[in-house]
């Protein structure tokens, strides 16, 4: 018998390997995948690695010349014969004007949300959906200017009226100068920062669970009594996020703040007096003008904002690994 024209039975293809995790055969898409993902992970501690120890080293440097103490001194003169600066200033007036922004902003921000996902009917919670989502995209030094031609002007009466009602605490006392104080500057913040919030917390109470609402209100619960019991747990680490977010351009601003503060190293007891500082304010208006060690104290002060805002995003995580488990996203 002749096997020379015989056809050969092809070689069967060797199977995936196997997962050393799952078991389940691992395309070599998912490794290149995997690969990929891994790497940008990596890159991405090993740029904020390089971003920690560029501002550590060049600190350093500013610190040690420094001849008052960096924490407490309520000056800033790093370009003179003995160089003098400190950030006390400099970290009130961005935590205060952010503070303010938050207090002013996330109410709101949840308000609005709430109404777009479950109030609002849907030919004009769409619109509204995109208006809020187009207020994001504006430039800052527009809410700058605006700010300072329009929103500054307008002020004195508030001004005017706390001080009438609420000026005893000290807090809210107006001289009847110009509206460029850290409460302006929260109120400019606050509606920089109120996009991003609502925006994030909408889409998370857009993705509550649709049977825990109909079983709400199949108890004989009322629409606010269904967002109190099913939305607003559902949703609080998604709301806390948002507002860490909010909190981070807040922290963070620049333009918009210089537009509208009159600067100045002192801290006053009360909101409305003008002065105070930020300190993206203040590298943005000094570094120009700075040498080489002017430089160096600048971006000390630059490293003890990062620092915050790591402390800031940290706290968040926190509080949101707390209580995830009373969330409803496991449900």
């Amino acid at each position: 018998m002749d096997y020379s024209t015989s056809p050969i039975p092809d070689t069967p293809a060797p199977p995936p390997a196997a997962s050393p995790v799952s078991g389940k055969a691992v395309r070599p898409g998912d490794r290149i995948f995997l690969g990929l993902s891994r790497g940008s992970g990596i890159a991405l501690l090993v740029i904020m690695a390089a971003i920690a120890a560029f501002l550590t080293y060049r600190s350093v440097l500013a610190i040690s010349g420094d001849k008052s103490n960096f924490f407490t001194t309520l000056d800033w003169n790093a370009t003179g014969t003995e160089p003098r600066f400190g950030i006390a200033v400099l970290a009130f007036g961005t935590v205060v004007s952010s503070l303010i922004a938050m207090l002013l902003a996330v109410p709101v921000a949840v308000g609005i949300a709430l109404f777009i996902s479950h109030y609002a009917p849907r030919r004009l919670a769409s619109p509204l959906g995109y208006v809020i989502d187009l207020l994001a995209a504006v430039p800052s030094i527009v809410y700058g200017l605006w700010g300072a031609l329009f929103l500054v002007p307008r002020l004195g009466g508030l001004y005017g009226w706390l001080n009438d009602y609420l000026g005893w605490t000290g807090i809210f006392s107006y001289g009847n100068g110009a509206a460029r104080s850290l409460f302006t500057v929260g109120i400019l913040l606050a509606i920089m920062i109120l996009p991003i919030v609502t925006s994030v917390s909408r889409e998370v109470f857009l993705q509550v669970p649709r049977m825990h609402e109909e079983a709400a209100l199949a108890l004989g619960a009322t629409r606010w009594e269904v967002i109190r019991m099913s939305v607003l747990p559902f949703g609080r680490s998604g709301v806390i996020s948002a507002s860490m977010l909010g909190l981070g351009r807040a922290l963070g601003e620049t333009m918009a703040v210089a537009t509208v503060l009159s600067p100045s190293f002192l801290i006053s007891a009360s909101l409305l007096d003008p002065g105070g500082g930020t300190f993206a304010q203040n590298i943005a208006s000094k570094f120009s003008e700075a040498d080489t060690f002017g430089q160096d104290a600048l971006i000390a002060s630059g490293l003890v904002l990062f620092v915050i805002t790591l402390l800031v995003n940290g706290a968040a995580r926190l509080i949101i690994a707390r209580r995830k488990e009373y969330s409803g996203a496991s449900a």
